[in-house]
């Protein structure tokens, strides 16, 4: 009976090792990294990236987002232009908001009511501003990914977007690649 008690103890010993092993070269698989893919292009959805993003960067975890598609709109400079664009692109430019001081919120907008009682609210309580918030992300190093294809779709070009120091544009299967790698990862649409 203790022989068979001493071989079932080695065998589940040797089971929780290897199991051991496993979970440890996961850990090590994955970095210490928030990976964020973003096609939602309203103020809060923004907001809310940004302040997770800004909260996992001051935690020394490395940040990358990806803007793709309406987000890109938070992503315009509302100073610049870019020329030589055709019909359609300068159609995308005029009705999508330039600037993320121009984005709607995903709800009770109420025709710019919703973002101006957020924006004081926002104040009134010493949250950061979204212009503030993209300064601190750049100071954090946190990454920029613009989707090359949805700003070729929507007909944006890079001179008219914002001057952020980790700005780079690449395609959806460079963040997938990223992503894989990260620890954690959001999708907010």
């Amino acid at each position: 009976m203790q022989q068979e008690i001493n071989a079932q103890l080695q065998e589940l010993t040797q089971e929780f090792e290897a199991i051991k092993d496993k979970v440890s070269k996961l850990e090590k698989a994955r970095l210490d990294q928030l990976s964020i893919a973003l096609i939602a292009g309203d103020f809060d959805k923004i907001l809310a990236t940004m302040v997770i993003a800004i909260a996992a960067a001051a935690q020394d975890t490395q940040v990358k987002l990806f803007f793709s598609f309406w987000s890109l709109s938070a992503l315009r400079d509302r100073n610049k232009k870019a020329k030589g664009k055709d019909f359609i692109s300068k159609m995308f430019g005029m009705m999508l908001p330039k600037g993320r001081n121009k984005l709607k919120l995903s709800k009770m907008h109420m025709a710019g009511m919703g973002r101006w009682m957020i924006k004081g609210l926002m104040k009134k309580q010493n949250v950061m501003s979204l212009d503030r918030m993209f300064s601190e992300a750049a100071g954090l190093g946190i990454e920029i990914t613009v989707c090359e294809m949805s700003m070729n779709l929507m007909g944006f070009k890079k001179e008219e977007l914002i001057d952020y120091p980790n700005l780079r544009f690449a395609g959806a299967a460079t963040f997938v690649a990223e992503a894989s790698e990260s620890s954690m990862q959001f999708f907010i649409s």
